[in-house]
């Protein structure tokens, strides 16, 4: 009988299709044909819009990620520049972010009023409300079971949660207040206009909260909201207040993450490079801190859509901000390789320490670049205070190097005598011999003589030595000059200054002896590296007198005795009675010990990069089309070759994959652009998406209503849906799982229906009517569900009691009744919505 039956369908042509036609004389079979179909192009328009959406995400994620620099005064009066974000994380959520994961329902309503010639619908609304009930009710449940056994995640900004959870179930009051209770039925234009007008309220007083927040809690999770000190000119000037301190406890605690996992990293890896473990803590920065709604909306429609996981990208991320950071540094502090087209020579080293015992000796002349061909530089000695002939022998000549020959050596040769003499030097100089070859500095090599007559003059290299805690040992030089004869033992320990023996350095206590002619010596000082981002501390290194050693020391003595028995003392033998060993004029050392500047400028620019949300974006139409035809594995796992299913999802998207790759990339005027046409984008597919769900309903005979709330609410929240689920994984905190769904209910409201019944009621009030709503069903949904919202909000505020301790996760059997009692609650309001509709129960 039912096959053989035809019906007649009621349909109105939307606004982008018309109704599948004929309307009448339809069998039962091809009705439930057409339904089929329309639930296919549902689904496959569902699809369409998380894409373009996620396109209008990463827009939105560029766009409020936008930094300015501010001129901040510690309390020692020193300024500095901080970096931070121009938006606000609490306002950037519940405005462009709540905008980004909402956009399709929000305009499927204002599009809706514009479709009927301003009159109300169901769809939209019915959409709204529909899609606020699965979000509290579904997407909570499902956070609260998928949390790991044994872990907790609790709500960080609980404030603003209690301000946005205030909001959201006010609204659906209000709802109900403007549709039964003020003006039953009509919506005048005050009401229209304030329910909008409670929008920016509610992102007003959220605002207020979360600042209220740093008198209590410190923002140490805001890895996305920093402040990094760098230099700049022209930023905007600070004063000294509670917003200084919060940008600085911010960049702080940023800065202590990323060394502390350093250090971490530094135990399990003792073997490995610096550059190593660097790349390792910014991988694991960026894997583990907080990440946006829009990152977690997007790394959902990926993995949905078969085009790979956003986290793969972290690892690439990592290697590339490194090598990049280092090349800044390397630019900033003028050490940038420097790769000479042609053939350069120079001297290597540019200093020489000789005995004048030694007789002759070499200088290396160096030469790198263009090695194929043939060079000759010319050399010649030149005075300094020795002097040629009777400290040391001139020199002259060239110096030819053939295909491949990297250096050449100059002998040189110095005069010894037995008188006593402080130290000399002479230099040797390069000039160009031939056009074609080219120096590097330096080209002017110096030549020092020591004197080996007598037991010399002992002392530091230098009285400060500054150097960076990472050094490990480091060797501090005692120079011995003005003679170099004899054995002489030299005594030394160290001495705490700020710096503390067993902190910061080993202390240490002992004996250099130089040998005959040996001229150099070193103390191992051993550093210990505490990876701190600032330090500044000293200690000390004393020398005590030398004295001889042995027979050295017998035979200067009679030495001495027999020249002051001498009546006719020479202005040399005078000067010989003072050539026993002795102190010279720098016997104590200053070590200071700081941070590593390449360390600290590294932490600082790659704390400022650690943000993986800045992934998503796009730098060109090029990336956009390569990663819209490129199929990508889903699992989490590197290197991962596609699936069946990754191909078979990569086929499906494909149209809109590359038709959305047209849209502008977002580093095109900093992700304005792309907004916009984005948003564009979204309009046109909802409206495709309202006219398919209204002839979906009409041939199936469905109200609308039923439609919005059990099919175009379910299907728009789904990329929402996957996003909570990964953010209460991965996430330290609950806030960007369910702390998010309060607020984003709130602004569908206030900004769903508040847009698009002011427009209607202004319309109506232009033309002398009156804009009316039947309140009937929408009343009764939200009546339900503002009812089963407050008892939700109250579960989640129990679970924070010790039995729990969090609104997600906790003891197994507690999360699984508590996610049960929660998708209850959703299947209750379907369920009574639907009978309301139907006439089965009485509504309002």
């Amino acid at each position: 009988m039912g096959e053989g039956r035809n019906y007649t369908i009621t349909c109105i042509d939307g606004l982008m299709m018309p109704c599948w036609r004929p309307l009448v004389n339809v069998t039962m079979i091809d009705r439930i044909g057409r339904g089929f179909i329309y639930s296919l192009a549902l689904m496959y328009l569902f699809i369409g819009v998380s894409i373009i959406s996620d396109r209008f995400m990463a827009a939105i994620e560029v766009i409020t990620s936008q930094e300015r620099e501010v001129s901040v005064r510690k309390p020692n009066g020193e300024r500095n520049i901080v970096v931070v974000r121009v938006w606000n994380e609490t306002v950037a959520n519940l405005t462009l972010m709540a905008l980004g994961s909402s956009a399709p329902e929000i305009l499927l309503s204002v599009i809706e009023i514009w479709a009927k010639e301003f009159k109300a619908g169901d769809l939209g609304p019915g959409t709204i409300v529909g899609s606020a009930a699965y979000n509290l009710f579904v997407i909570i449940a499902i956070c609260v079971s998928v949390i790991p056994n044994g872990e907790i995640r609790r709500i960080k900004h609980l404030r603003v949660f209690f301000v946005t959870a205030a909001w959201s179930v006010f609204a659906y009051v209000w709802l109900y207040i403007i549709l039964a209770v003020s003006s039953p039925s009509v919506v005048e234009v005050w009401e229209a206009v304030l329910t909008f007008l409670f929008f920016p309220t509610t992102v007003l007083t959220a605002y207020a909260a979360d600042r209220r927040m740093y008198k209590y809690i410190r923002k140490s999770y805001r890895m996305n909201v920093r402040g990094v000190i760098v230099q700049a000119e022209g930023a905007d000037s600070m004063e000294m207040g509670q917003t200084e301190l919060e940008l600085d406890d911010i960049h702080e605690d940023a800065k202590q993450e990323y060394v502390a996992t350093l250090k971490e990293l530094r135990r399990q890896h003792p073997n490995c490079d610096l550059d190593s473990l660097e790349r390792m803590a910014h991988e694991m920065i960026l894997n583990r801190g907080p990440k946006s709604r829009a990152f977690y909306r997007i790394q959902a429609t990926r993995k949905l859509m078969g085009s790979g996981d956003l986290l793969r990208r972290i690892s690439e991320r990592a290697q590339s901000d490194l090598s990049e950071v280092k090349a800044e540094i390397r630019r900033e502090s003028g050490t940038a390789e420097f790769n000479p087209s042609g053939s350069r020579v120079f001297f290597e080293p540019s200093k020489y320490t000789v005995l004048e015992s030694c007789g002759r000796f070499e200088v290396r002349v160096a030469r790198t670049g263009d090695l194929d061909s043939s060079v000759s530089v010319q050399y010649c000695t030149e005075d300094g205070t020795a002097t040629c002939g009777s400290d040391y022998i001139s020199a002259k000549g060239t110096l030819h190097f053939g295909p491949g020959e990297k250096e050449k050596r100059i002998v040189l040769e110095v005069i010894d005598d037995d008188v006593f003499e402080p130290d000399e030097h002479f230099y040797v100089r390069l000039s160009l011999a031939q056009p074609s070859a080219s120096l590097m500095s330096p080209t002017l090599a110096t030549v020092v003589i020591l004197d080996d007559d007598h037991g010399g003059i002992f002392k530091f290299s230098a009285r400060d030595h500054e150097l960076v805690e990472s050094v490990g040992i480091y060797e501090l030089k005692v120079i011995r000059c003005s003679g170099a004869r004899g054995r002489v033992i030299v005594p030394y320990w160290t001495e705490d200054g700020t710096a503390k023996a067993n902190k910061e350095y080993d202390p240490i206590e002992g004996q250099l002896i130089f040998e005959n002619n040996e001229s150099e010596q070193s103390i191992q000082l051993t550093i210990i590296e505490e990876d701190s981002y600032e330090k500044d501390v000293l200690f000390y290194v004393q020398l005590g007198e030398p004295q001889l050693s042995g027979d050295d020391e017998v035979a200067s003595l009679a030495a001495e005795a027999e020249k002051k028995k001498a009546e006719d003392r020479t202005e040399q033998e005078k000067l010989a009675i003072l050539g026993k060993p002795r102190c010279g004029d720098i016997t104590r050392a200053q070590i200071r010990i700081k941070e590593s500047k390449e360390f600290k400028n590294t932490v600082d620019k790659l704390v400022q990069r650690a943000n993986a949300s800045l992934l998503i974006g796009t730098s060109s139409w090029k990336e956009q089309f390569v990663e819209a035809l490129t199929v990508s594995s889903s699992s989490d796992e590197e290197e991962k070759v596609p699936s069946c299913c990754d191909y078979f999802l990569h086929s499906i998207t494909l149209f809109w994959k590359i038709l959305f790759a047209f849209v502008p990339p977002t580093d095109i005027a900093k992700g304005y652009l792309c907004f916009v046409v984005s948003i564009l984008g979204i309009g046109v597919v909802t409206a495709v998406i309202g006219d398919v769900a209204s002839h979906f309903g009409a041939t199936l005979g469905i109200e609308d209503s039923v439609t919005a709330i059990m099919f175009v609410a379910l299907g728009t929240s789904i990329p929402d849906t996957f996003a909570s689920k990964v953010a209460a994984i991965q996430d330290k905190h609950a806030d960007a799982s369910i702390g998010n769904v309060t607020g984003s209910n709130a602004v569908n409201v206030f900004l769903g229906i508040g847009v698009a019944w002011s427009i209607a009621a202004i319309y109506h009030d232009m033309h002398g009517n009156v804009f009316k709503v039947n309140p009937g069903n929408l009343a009764f949904s939200v009546t339900i569900f503002c009812s089963e919202a407050a008892v939700t909000i109250t579960v989640l505020l129990l679970r924070r009691t010790r039995i729990v301790g969090g609104e997600l996760g906790g003891p197994t059997y507690i999360k699984y009744i508590t996610s049960a009692f929660l998708f209850s609650l959703w299947i209750f309001y379907l369920v009574m919505s639907t009978l309301e509709v139907y006439h089965v129960i009485r509504g309002f």
